[in-house]
């Protein structure tokens, strides 16, 4: 009987105050749209380096023929054979905690398996180059990707070696951008969320003041305060529960329209967030638009309902 009592008494209340519900649940949406692309961006960024830092290398560039800026190749020649091997032994030694694995590119399979895929015809800079412009390198395999400039304080200078280049700095700058991003997100989202709270509570207590002598004839025949505060709470978690469903249905779309069928089709070389990690964020949203629902009207009804 008290059930049925509470939620003909909610169901009341949201016919009566239909315009104030849509606000608190369209400023509920906005916020959790908000919140919800500020978690899919930071999931982005942790998904993008987990794929990418795993596949970083520290490319160790030895010295060409001819003239080289650096002075570590004052010679003017390559590094021979056994000098390469004596510089493999010297990582090997001073760097074993922190390179897994070192491998030798000569310039023929650089300008064979990496120059000629991206320079179909060899043209750079309107010059035809060969093989013989390359460079031998040393690729290596960190332990942790983190570490680069430890690497690259022990090999620069090397004799023999021209340049110490990090993968991973590639890549630092579209993090840092995608970071950015995600703190403007984060802060707009915060306001968004303050001012749903506000609007909630606000909400909640103009719809209590509006039954002000039905609360007042159900407080004399005895009902608890829990049984009078409940429908006004439940008035508000039913708009902020729609405003968290239609948040998450946004971010589902976006995700579908704009990534999956527009740039992951594009641009192959990057792992994006998928429907999957929409739906992992789905929950919290929901939990989070209800859970901020009942503490604001809680309270709010606290200190109206306190006579």
């Amino acid at each position: 009987m008290r059930a049925r009592f509470i939620l003909s008494e909610t169901w009341t209340s949201l016919k009566r105050n239909v315009p104030m519900i849509v606000s608190v649940m369209l400023v509920t949406f906005i916020s959790f749209v908000f919140i919800g692309a500020s978690a899919l961006m930071q999931a982005q960024v942790t998904r993008a380096k987990g794929e990418w830092y795993d596949k970083v290398e520290v490319i160790v560039w030895l010295c060409p023929d001819g003239t080289s800026q650096a002075a570590s190749c004052a010679t003017g020649k390559a590094p021979t054979q056994q000098e390469i091997v004596e510089l493999e032994d010297f990582i090997h030694q001073e760097l074993r905690d922190n390179v897994s694995k070192i491998s030798y590119v000569s310039r023929e399979d650089f300008f064979k398996n990496t120059f000629l895929k991206q320079y179909p015809n060899g043209e750079y800079q309107g010059r035809t180059l060969t093989a013989a412009d390359m460079q031998d390198s040393l690729q290596l395999k960190l332990k942790d990707p983190t570490k680069y400039k430890m690497v690259a304080e022990v090999l620069n200078g090397k004799t023999g070696v021209e340049e110490v280049v990090d993968q991973k700095q590639i890549f630092d700058p579209v993090f840092a951008v995608l970071n950015r991003a995600t703190v403007v997100t984060v802060v707009l989202a915060v306001v968004m969320v303050v001012v749903a709270i506000l609007l909630t509570g606000t909400t909640i207590r103009m719809s209590a003041a509006s039954r002000k002598n039905e609360t007042e004839i159900m407080r004399l025949v005895g009902a608890s305060n829990w049984t009078i505060r409940l429908p006004f709470i439940l008035e508000g978690v039913v708009a902020s529960l729609v405003g968290s469903l239609l948040a998450a249905g946004a971010l589902a779309a976006i995700v579908q329209v704009f990534i999956t069928d527009g740039i992951a089709k594009s641009v192959s070389w990057m792992p994006f967030v998928t429907q999957g990690t929409v739906w992992l964020v789905a929950p919290a949203l929901v939990a989070g638009a209800v859970l901020l629902s009942v503490i604001a009207s809680a309270v709010s009804l606290s200190r109206y309902l306190k006579a």
